[in-house]
């Protein structure tokens, strides 16, 4: 296990409210992407993996893949991923993970 995957599993380690960094959940045989948010929003995001569509955390929470989903112009589950772990790599080359 690399250093950025030990941070990703070490952050799943909390309740999804709690959670820092972005992760997938799989219902339904959809995969979608949740995107933590600040403590003060009302909620998360769920991005699926390949598509460039989203809903509310609560509404996938509920329903899994009856969740209602909107296009989004330029996000994805994937992205979000990806961007997480560069960012996050970036931090760890700069030594502010330890």
């Amino acid at each position: 296990m690399t250093d950025i995957d030990a941070i990703f599993a070490a952050d799943r380690q909390h309740p999804p409210r709690e959670r820092s960094l972005p992760w997938p959940e799989t219902r339904d045989g959809i995969t979608v992407v949740i995107e933590p948010r600040p403590h003060w929003a009302k909620d998360m995001r769920a991005f699926r993996s390949e598509a460039r569509e989203y809903c509310a955390y609560a509404d996938w929470a509920e329903n899994g893949a009856r969740a209602r989903f909107f296009g989004h112009v330029d996000t994805c589950g994937d992205d979000l991923i990806r961007k997480a772990r560069a960012l996050v790599a970036g931090e760890v080359a700069d030594g502010h993970w330890i």
